[in-house]
């Protein structure tokens, strides 16, 4: 089977999971536990990709501008940035130390 079959199958199955998420019933959905569950699996999702293209480089350890990037973008958070200065932050040093050739 070719690529262009599993590009079409997993669009397919994307659109049918998202499809069968109108199906669930209102009151599933309105539950205290399936609210703090729907949550945390977004936190720990998304940990875990920033982790994965912070750190990784193909299929080896990577430690490069991006991780200084992530470190800046930390600082910013904790000292309560708007988001877009966060991200402004993290792009901006992951440039600089590009240039300075470093990653």
């Amino acid at each position: 089977m070719n690529l262009w079959f599993w590009v079409v199958a997993s669009c397919a199955a994307a659109y049918a999971i998202k499809l069968l998420g109108y199906l669930v019933p209102r009151r599933w959905m309105e539950n205290e536990r399936m609210t703090r569950v729907a949550g945390t699996v977004t936190i720990g999702l998304l940990a875990s990709l920033t982790a994965v293209n912070t750190f990784a480089s193909g299929q080896s350890f990577a430690f490069d501008a991006r991780v200084g990037s992530l470190v800046a973008a930390a600082v910013a958070l904790i000292l309560r940035a708007p988001f877009l200065v966060v991200v402004i932050v993290g792009a901006a040093v992951a440039a600089g130390l590009r240039l300075l050739g470093w990653g």
